[in-house]
């Protein structure tokens, strides 16, 4: 899968838009669905009465005239981010040991002009890989040539193993390759019929934008207007735009040509020996890359800059420098550059690691379990986004994970789920569950934040999840610096505010389950909660 791919609403169940002319249609009702407040993951679910973090309660009632104690640096590893968002400027990490554009490695760290982090998937040309394949398309693509005609009974004892493997990534590759070219049919179907409404409204708009908003506030007499606008309304009530549409066929499309095309290979851009797990130093210094969409989203729920009355306001912005390393593509991330990113954020002073990334399988798992060690014996904080697939972590994991191959696993790691902002449906329908394997969930669906161009958006997934509890670590570390990863892991679980409520189960239709059964925690993060189990637990010692 995608690197906890941006979740589009689906909404293609209404692939059955109608042509024009409506007129001899019965007129539903508007169906517009009704967004939540950009900030109702920040409010109080006592006071507020929204299963969101208490945050702007925490932030008037506990923190309110009081000084950080220390300024936190967060390394982000991600897709790329928008360091000049004016709402993320500001909290950039800086690497004070370096000097910017001299050609030169000045802090001898490995890394030449790594001013504000690292980019593993780029080229020392300056180019970037925007996109990549799946890793168990990878693992198609290697073992091709050894069992594509082999039998079960020509294959040794020693190689079933392999053998079993391959067959099992072929059959996905086939079935992905099937579905994803038969929701661009119907993307292709749709989206002439989605014309012709838009045609219809913007002559009645006189040629304006054609927006839900306009179209809700439009008045018309006439029938083909009145039934293009019920039409087009009860559309966007499901989440299908124009604009969602023209981003889910760009994806799918990206998908055939790229992440399940085992023919596809971007890896000469960065000019590294993808067999060497070693290799360090390659890569460049520019952190944006070509698409940075997600990676800045991530950024802005972490670290946007406080109180300046644009935008969103930041879990611990203000008292956060975030550290930009870029090792996920447009595609599956690789072992190599993840294991590389975690040991370079242990070493340049990083206290928390944000991953909003993952996937199915993990052919260097030993790298990368070498890198976390390494970072929690630095005493660094790994969060991990759970995953977009609905499914129970215990038997369909997603990489990276916290356990060893070699037994036992990371002590200084929280897996996050993602919630909603209904308590009825608080278990978001596409996050990956688990009661021994997700620690804790937090707000995950139609989250409020930066995105490049300086613009702002609501998007969903585990991957939102994760830094909501990514901010919520770094500021007690900041408020609270004698707190160890360890003390902040264990301050956030036990703080988390319960639900016992049954929810519907993710991924699994008309099924139901308690929600307190879906991860350890059994419940949604709680910033005023875990501040006040701070000071409790920390009294006498800042």
């Amino acid at each position: 899968m995608k690197p906890l791919r941006l979740l589009l609403v689906p909404a293609l169940a209404l692939s059955v838009l109608p042509a024009l002319p409506l007129a001899a249609q019965e007129t539903p009702q508007d169906a517009t669905s009704v967004e939540p407040p950009q900030n109702w993951w920040q409010l109080d679910p006592e006071k507020d009465h929204v299963p969101g973090i208490g945050l702007a309660r925490a932030y008037a009632e506990l923190l309110a005239g009081r000084r950080p104690a220390r300024t936190v640096t967060v390394a982000i590893i991600d897709s790329g981010v928008d360091i000049a968002h004016p709402d993320l400027a500001a909290n950039v990490w800086t690497n004070p040991r370096e000097v910017a554009g001299n050609g030169r490695d000045d802090d001898n760290n490995g890394y030449v002009d790594d001013v504000h982090g690292w980019d593993f998937i780029g080229g020392r040309d300056g180019r970037d890989v925007a996109h990549d394949t799946y890793e168990s398309v990878r693992i198609y693509a290697r073992l091709r040539a050894k069992y594509e005609t082999a039998t079960p009974s020509s294959v040794a004892a020693a190689d079933r193993a392999e053998y079993d493997l391959f067959q099992q990534v072929k059959r996905k590759l086939d079935a992905d390759r099937a579905s994803a070219t038969e929701e661009l049919a119907q993307i292709k179907q749709i989206q002439p019929r989605m014309q012709q409404l838009v045609d219809v409204l913007k002559g009645a708009l006189n040629g304006d934008s054609v927006t839900v908003e306009k179209v809700q506030a439009l008045q018309s007499t006439n029938a083909d207007v009145q039934q293009a606008r019920t039409m087009f309304l009860r559309a966007a009530g499901g989440g299908l735009t124009p604009e969602v549409l023209t981003e889910a066929r760009a994806d799918v499309e990206s998908r055939l040509q790229y992440g399940l095309n085992p023919s596809y290979n971007p890896r000469p851009i960065v000019g590294d020996d993808t067999t060497n797990l070693n290799e360090r130093g390659y890569g460049n210094a520019e952190v944006t890359g070509p698409d940075a969409t997600h990676g800045t989203h991530v950024a802005g729920i972490i670290g946007a800059v406080r109180g300046n009355s644009v935008g969103l306001d930041g879990v611990v912005g203000g008292t956060v420098k975030l550290m930009i390393l870029r090792a996920v593509p447009d595609g599956d991330e690789r072992d190599k550059d993840i294991a590389n990113a975690i040991r370079y954020a242990a070493d340049n002073g990083a206290q928390v690691i944000n991953m909003s990334f993952g996937k199915a399988h993990s052919p260097q798992k030993a790298a990368v379990d070498a890198a976390v060690r390494y970072a929690e014996g630095k005493g660094v904080l790994m969060i991990h986004a759970a995953g977009n697939e609905g499914t129970n972590l215990d038997t369909s994991p997603s990489f990276p994970t916290r356990a060893f191959l070699t037994g036992g696993g990371a002590r200084n790691w929280i897996e996050v789920g993602a919630s909603g902002p209904a308590v009825a449906s608080l278990a978001a329908g596409f996050s990956n569950y688990s009661h021994t394997g997700v620690d804790v969930f937090a707000p995950g669906e139609s989250i409020w934040s930066t995105v490049p161009g300086n613009q702002y958006r609501r998007l969903q997934g585990t991957s939102m999840a994760a830094p909501v509890v990514t901010g919520l670590a770094a500021l007690l570390m900041a408020y609270y610096p004698t707190l160890t990863a360890a003390d902040v892991k264990e301050i956030i679980v036990q703080s988390a505010t319960k639900y016992s409520d049954a929810v519907a189960l993710p991924g699994a239709e008309g099924q139901r389950r308690a929600f307190s059964e879906l991860s350890i925690a059994g419940g949604v993060v709680n910033a005023y909660g875990a501040l006040r189990l701070a000071a409790q637990r920390t009294a006498g010692r800042n």
